[in-house]
């Protein structure tokens, strides 16, 4: 009899419960993951060759009928390969024309972006502003420490404080009234020690607030801006501490009308590239990156983003993912903000499989549970 495994298996566990030494686990695990890579207008002297070149390693690479006939300059190409072809492909393409030396240079960051994967980390929301989205995870003054205890027990391993809404549409009131809003928070924090319960992120683009915050004790700068301000960045150098860059497009009150992009994972990675060389420029070691779902996004992009995830991950950083109670999951299923438990739990369970390492959301408890069947399924060897 013969049990076929599914595609998810842990291959790698799989190999150690048979014997296989070593040195040949090393090998097959290179053997076990298949990639696909979509390769937009390619000159088809360059298809030419690198269909050839990935026959010739059990690879191959699917272009259009007319390449065959030379009747067309260019043409839209899909590479598949296992890891170990890749390795061998890259080697071959360097030393070929056509541009295919620096396709071989942008494979070859792909090649060993799977060792940015961590335990992934759940994040809870907590919100001082009487305005955000999502009424339930509005706190004050008076509920802050126990609702940030109570998210603490539930699971969280970060909690990430906001004072000012950015939903779509949302106008900012001003640094002066953020940090109204904030400083009570930030004194409790200091005063009950709350930074070693869990990590805290605080949700400012602000150089004043973050600065406040790291003295309280916090620990990440969750900037939605991506780090447009060199003084904030300076601050966060400064403390040492860890920032989320995040992509949009203009300012929440706008964000929704710069949706249109020429190609929107072509657009992120020089986005990212961009904020990664000024972060590295200001000295800050621990960075993080959100696609940022929702923020000058259709449905379409929000949907794409976290079925593809783990194109981002040959930046080498960690990722996070927010699509929690969103108004795309109404836009699937019509719903309220409280309806969306199902739909957020279903997106940030794709994303856990596309590499999230971080999973911001409202719900931490039902999160938890998630993420410890998703876990187990996937330790799953029988």
């Amino acid at each position: 009899m013969i049990q076929k495994l599914s595609n998810d298996t842990d291959f790698a566990e799989v190999l150690k419960k048979i014997g296989v030494d070593a040195a040949g686990q090393k090998i097959l695990n290179k053997k076990n993951r298949i990639n696909y890579f979509f390769i937009p207008s390619l000159d088809i002297r360059a298809a030419n060759i690198l269909k050839q070149d990935a026959l010739s390693i059990g690879a191959d690479l699917a272009v259009s009928k007319q390449v065959a006939a030379m009747s067309v300059k260019n043409s839209d190409a899909l590479l598949v390969c296992s890891d170990s072809q890749l390795e061998k492909l890259i080697k071959k393409e360097a030393l070929q024309p056509f541009g295919l030396k620096k396709i071989s240079e942008i494979l070859k960051q792909f090649l060993h972006s799977g060792c940015v994967s961590q335990k992934p980390k759940i994040m809870g929301i907590l919100n001082i502003n009487e305005d955000s989205f999502f009424k339930n995870s509005r706190i004050d003054e008076e509920s802050f420490v126990d609702a940030f205890t109570s998210m603490c027990e539930d699971g969280a391993d970060i909690i990430d404080i906001g004072a000012v809404s950015s939903r779509p549409g949302s106008e900012y009131p001003g640094v002066d009234e953020e940090l109204r809003r904030i400083s009570p928070i930030l004194r409790l924090i200091k005063k009950h020690s709350l930074y070693k319960k869990a990590k805290i992120s605080i949700d400012t683009y602000e150089p004043k607030v973050a600065r406040a915050a790291l003295e309280a004790g916090c620990h990440i700068i969750n900037d939605i801006t991506g780090l447009s301000s060199g003084e904030l960045a300076a601050v966060v150098a400064e403390y040492n501490a860890s920032i989320v860059i995040m992509h949009m497009r203009g300012t929440p009150k706008n964000m929704q009308t710069l949706t249109d992009y020429d190609n929107l994972f072509f657009e992120l990675d020089d986005y990212f590239r961009q904020k990664l060389e000024i972060a590295h420029s200001f000295g800050i070691k621990e960075v993080i990156l959100d696609v940022g779902i929702g923020f000058a996004k259709l449905l379409e992009h929000n949907l794409a983003l976290i079925k593809h995830l783990s194109h981002f991950k040959a930046h080498g950083k960690p990722l996070l993912v927010g699509a929690s109670r969103k108004s795309m999951i109404n836009s699937v299923s019509p719903s309220s903000p409280e309806e969306r438990l199902a739909g957020t739990l279903a997106l940030h369970q794709k994303a856990l499989d596309e590499g999230a390492s971080i999973i911001r959301c409202h719900d931490v408890k039902e999160h938890l549970q998630m993420l410890r069947v998703w876990q187990a399924l996937k330790n799953t060897t029988i």
